[in-house]
């Protein structure tokens, strides 16, 4: 992969606002994939009597992960925007846990990169979430 590349999108993502406010930390970047992490935290809880992490921060770790990922192709471009995101949603994750997205980008046309992603919390075989979704090519003036 390309170290630009790599370095670009790292980058990126560390830099995003919504990132630094979830606690996420990119652990891992490169040829069309990403991992990264979402440690448990209070401000994270949708249901206080289960202490389960509500939903949306889950979505956004995943929605991160994947543009991370297709950012990190290399036949991507220079930047990417959500065109479609579909999550499934399977389990409730364990509260306390660190949830791991790990997303790949699988396909790359000229306008438009496939991503799948998992979402993990190390408790079980069952993702907490998967994901599929569609995102921008954008490669900038020519």
């Amino acid at each position: 992969m390309d170290d630009a590349r790599t370095q670009m999108a790292r980058q990126f993502i560390e830099h995003l606002p919504h990132c630094a406010a979830l606690g996420m930390s990119l652990e891992q970047i490169g040829d069309g994939q990403a991992e990264i992490l979402m440690p448990y935290a209070e401000k994270l809880i949708g249901d206080p009597e289960t202490g389960v992490i509500h939903g949306g921060a889950i979505s956004a770790l995943m929605d991160t992960c994947a543009g991370a990922a297709v950012m990190s192709h290399p036949r991507a471009g220079i930047s990417t925007a959500t065109l479609d995101l579909r999550i499934d949603y399977m389990r409730a994750a364990k509260p306390g846990a660190t949830i791991t997205a790990h997303a790949i980008c699988y396909h790359v046309t000229r306008a438009v990169a496939f991503v799948r992603v998992s979402a993990t919390d190390g408790a079980s075989d069952v993702p907490v979430a998967a994901a599929t979704g569609a995102f921008t090519v954008e490669r900038g003036a020519s």
